[in-house]
């Protein structure tokens, strides 16, 4: 037989051999893991108008404009041109979202600080990977150092030496660290130095304030995370952190016995001698000092005043105004007398507030930040309007489920639960609906077996199910986890 026929025929029934072979072999199962999906894009799908949790609000008039920039707690750093008309995110690319602090450099409106890692602290707050500075706006964003802070509860920059900038750091919230205290930098941001840390590991700065007339005065409350035994304290400094005097009941009269808690302070601008302190004590109250922290008088202590104070630690005062104080907690609160009695106001806004920006040119208007997004008034807070362009949810939990089309469902932390339709037909807008009741997101997941059926019409099939708080990743099951709005892959 000629050579090539010959081999012609052995590859042949080598071949009609080896078919039933390759056809009996088990299929090996389909590679799936991270980069199988790495080439595709994240939208965002919502909730859009719903928004979410608010930690930091700054603001400044640029070419009579007013440029806004809002940090979320969980959903990066927006800007606005247009006095909130409209946002970008202008922080997606950095390695963390959460924000606690935003500060803008007096001298330079473009020059803009961000303290990472949200410093309102309960069991769902993400953390932060140190402070970041940018000098063209937000364009662009430098880390400027402190890494193992977590998080970062205030920025203050001197208004006369726009490479002085002090940072609050309050530190780990599970554990003890080193890193807590307050800092200092004289070469913007280059370097840094520790001017004030506690007697211990666990206690760290909880709030500061800075005299801007005399920026080397400074107030600052620092804050024990473990009770007992508090190392919790309130310091002032008169030469800018070199040397802190401490403020008890024995060196500055009026002030309440310890052991104390967490402490917010701010200075009045327009009469710096004026400054008031909420302390968490035995007896919390909110303290006013007429003497630049000589002596003090104890003022309100209703209960918005002192509700929850290791979670609401803010003060704000009127820039023209010595005795009119804004304290965000629940409701947002007011005093018009110095911090004797407050009334709550808002004007209908969600409630949780954490920060408000008072205009200094207009002290009527205000911007103030809440679970529920970013709120605009101009009548001090009496009636607010809500900013709906701010899609910064958390979701504790999402689930979807097989219809066609088909819904996707998730619990908004103190957003409600919601359910939207995709995919959207054209011409339709995607209603996004609540489907339980107005708070019920800390206990509850919105879970759908892929099976079944749901019609949005007929509120017996959706059925919430009830649990404790998820704070754990859904993927390393570590840590706290909470996205910012629903991500679909496309």
């Amino acid at each position: 037989m000629h050579k090539s026929i010959r081999c012609f025929a052995v590859g042949m029934i080598l071949a009609a051999v080896s078919l039933p072979l390759a056809m009996t072999a088990p299929a090996q199962d389909a590679k799936f893991d991270s980069d199988t999906i790495s080439g595709l894009g994240a939208r965002n799908i919502g909730s859009a108008a719903m928004s979410g949790r608010v930690a930091a609000l700054a603001a400044v008039k640029e070419n009579g404009r007013l440029t806004v920039y809002v940090g979320a707690a969980s959903g990066g750093v927006w800007k606005s041109i247009n006095g909130g008309t409209t946002f970008k995110p202008v922080f997606d690319k950095e390695a963390v979202q959460s924000i606690g602090a935003i500060a803008i450099d007096p001298q330079s409106p473009k020059t803009i600080w961000v303290g990472t890692g949200e410093a309102w602290t309960r069991n769902s707050t993400s953390i932060g990977d140190g402070i970041y500075k940018s000098t063209d706006g937000g364009d662009s964003w430098h880390n400027m150092g402190l890494p193992n802070s977590e998080r970062i509860s205030k920025i203050l920059v001197d208004p006369k030496d726009r490479n002085t900038v002090y940072v609050c750091v309050p530190g780990k919230l599970w554990s003890d660290s080193e890193d807590r205290g307050v800092y200092k930098t004289t070469d913007g941001g280059k370097t840094w130095n520790k001017t004030l840390k506690g007697p211990n590991p666990s206690t760290g700065c909880s709030m500061m304030s800075m005299n801007p007339q005399d920026p080397k005065v400074l107030f600052a409350g620092m804050w024990d995370f473990r009770r007992t035994p508090s190392g919790s304290g309130f310091f002032k400094t008169t030469d800018g952190g070199a040397t802190w005097q401490e403020l008890d009941e024995k060196t500055a009269k009026g002030l309440p016995a310890k052991p104390w808690g967490r402490i917010a302070v701010a200075i009045a601008p327009s009469k710096p001698d004026v400054v008031y302190a909420m302390i968490e004590s035995t007896r919390s109250a909110l303290f006013r000092s007429d003497d630049a922290g000589k002596t003090w008088q104890e003022g309100d202590r209703s209960n918005w005043m002192v509700w929850r104070p290791f979670y609401f630690a803010n003060l704000i005062v009127d820039p023209k105004n010595e005795n009119k104080v804004y304290k965000p907690d629940g409701p947002l609160i007011m005093s018009e007398d110095g911090g004797k009695s407050f009334s709550g106001i808002g004007g209908g806004a969600h409630g949780d507030y954490h920060d408000v920006w008072i205009n200094p040119e207009n002290t009527d208007h205000l911007i103030f930040g809440d679970d529920g997004g970013v709120w605009y008034s101009y009548d001090s807070g009496n009636t607010s309007w809500k900013g709906n362009n701010l899609p910064i949810s958390q979701f504790y939990h999402v689930s979807v489920d097989n219809n066609d089309p088909y819904h996707v469902f998730g619990g908004l932390q103190d957003n409600s639960n919601t359910q939207a339709e995709f995919p959207i037909a054209a011409g339709k807008i995607s209603l996004v609906e609540t489907v339980s009741g107005p708070f019920p997101t800390h206990r509850m997941r919105t879970m759908f077996m892929p099976s079944h059926k749901v019609d949005t019409s007929d509120e017996s099939t959706v059925q919430p199910w009830k649990a404790g708080r998820s704070s754990r990743s859904p993927t390393t099951g570590k840590g706290n986890f909470v996205s910012t709005g629903i991500r679909r892959f496309t």
